[in-house]
């Protein structure tokens, strides 16, 4: 899955070319942000590209269902991440999927190999020194009782190409990485739907590489956010 991702300076950089690129766009809500490791469980807020804007939203998808606040919060904690092979029948994604999709840019993502009772961090990045652009759904739910509007969105998941099946070794997925290529498609509600099912498929191995880092990675009583947190450890060569 992907529950834990690196949001900083290639990614800033990637929302200044986009806006530069549409300047018809315009940018809800203001950004400074740095993550060199965050948890999709704190919920954080990052900047996605809509077919219309560029937003602040929250990671973790309500659905337009949630009956109130206290729903809300347990729902996002069940969709940081929507299975491209079940999103088109899940209750909190079908709509989504149709008509709200967005693109989380990343400077990268980390993924956990079992081996045993033990669990070895890897961090995952283009091997272009470019970003990942995450395939992703939204949806703006609508705080019944305080008239609050939140904007969230979940991460698409996919089977995982061979590198990442060696690295997450349990569940075997990875996170949609749509091609810079394609953005616009993929953000368009008018784009036939074939299209966008034929776009949710694993991405390149060539195209990104991994290295172990510490595991302090998975403590969460550390300070994660640091740049020092993607330093390579003892790195695994036969995964590249």
């Amino acid at each position: 899955m992907c529950f834990t991702v690196s949001f900083e300076g290639k990614a800033i950089n990637a929302v200044k070319e986009h806006l530069k690129t549409y300047p018809e766009l315009k940018m809800q809500g203001e950004f400074n942000q740095l993550y060199y490791l965050v948890s999709g469980f704190s919920h954080p807020k990052l900047p996605v590209f809509k077919y219309k804007s560029v937003e602040i939203s929250e990671w973790g998808l309500i659905p337009s269902f949630a009956s109130d606040e206290e729903n809300a919060e347990e729902l996002a904690n069940m969709t940081l991440n929507a299975r491209s092979d079940t999103i088109h029948q899940k209750p909190s994604f079908k709509n989504s999927i149709n008509k709200y999709r967005c693109i989380l840019p990343l400077d990268g993502f980390y993924e956990w190999q079992h081996n045993g009772k033990t669990k070895q961090p890897y961090y995952i990045y283009p091997s272009d020194e470019t970003v990942f652009y995450m395939g992703c759904i939204f949806n703006t739910w609508i705080n019944k009782q305080t008239g609050e509007l939140r904007d969230t969105f979940s991460i698409i998941t996919t089977d995982a190409n061979p590198l990442m099946a060696e690295i997450h070794n349990t569940k075997r997925r990875m996170p949609l990485i749509i091609p810079k290529s394609s953005i616009e498609a993929w953000v368009d509600p008018t784009t036939d739907i074939a299209l966008v099912n034929q776009m949710m498929k694993p991405y390149s191995t060539e195209l990104m590489k991994a290295h172990t880092i510490s595991t302090d990675a998975g403590n969460s009583r550390k300070n994660r956010n640091i740049p020092e947190i993607k330093n390579r450890v003892d790195v695994i060569e036969t995964l590249f």
